[in-house]
């Protein structure tokens, strides 16, 4: 007598062969696609997680996390940045006092030269109160620390920029080292907040 096995018999060698082979296939291909696509997937997280770093003499005195670092003034708008920032907080208190605090919170991709406390320092005790009870004279001197527009640092090493205030700044320099109009040093450069670009200068900035 002849038996023929039923073609639609599971255990037929025949379908098991071809089972088997095709599940070959598809582990191969896995093996293939997936380093292919995690390879192509890893520059992309790394490039998200990039950026640079502050630069300058005076970046080792940020305070190293919470308030007033690097990491947690880049999530917020230049001016509440500031606030956190106990080396700013004369600058705070004259930006309160100028009734420029929402206008550069709500301003887009500035630079701002920020003088530090020890700037203000510099300033005569007489005539920085003056200063400060001069709102049209304040208002002045502190937009001209405002650039409309972000300056990285390639570009400090000779530059020139318009400010909020109506006239120009330069700056210059190389490496890490770099002065605003010849006077200011750039303590610490390059601090990124939601909002703006933020160096640290030594000396407040005088409108020409």
């Amino acid at each position: 007598m002849n038996i023929s096995r039923n073609p639609r018999n599971p255990r037929s060698p025949r379908s098991s062969r071809g089972s088997h082979a095709r599940r070959a296939a598809v582990a191969a291909c896995a093996a293939v696609v997936l380093p292919v696509s995690m390879g192509v997937l890893a520059p992309q997280a790394f490039a998200s997680t990039t950026s640079t770093d502050p630069f300058g003499p005076g970046c080792s005195s940020l305070p190293q996390s919470g308030a007033g670092s690097a990491a947690a003034m880049a999530s917020q708008p230049v001016a509440t940045a500031a606030s956190q920032n106990p080396q700013l907080s004369a600058l705070t208190a004259a930006l309160r006092q100028a009734g420029l605090v929402d206008t550069l919170n709500n301003a887009k991709n500035i630079t701002v030269f920020a003088p530090t406390n020890a700037a203000f320092e510099k300033i005569p005790k007489a005539d920085l109160d003056a200063l400060l009870a001069d709102k049209a004279q304040l208002t002045k001197v502190l937009t001209y620390h405002v650039v409309g527009q972000k300056i990285t640092k390639s570009q400090l090493s000779n530059g020139t920029f318009n400010t909020l205030e109506g006239s120009t700044l330069s700056t210059s320099g190389s490496g890490s080292t770099f002065k605003v109009n010849d006077t200011a040093n750039i303590v610490c450069g390059g601090i990124t907040t939601s909002n703006a670009t933020v160096n640290l200068i030594d000396t407040v900035l005088m409108p020409k």
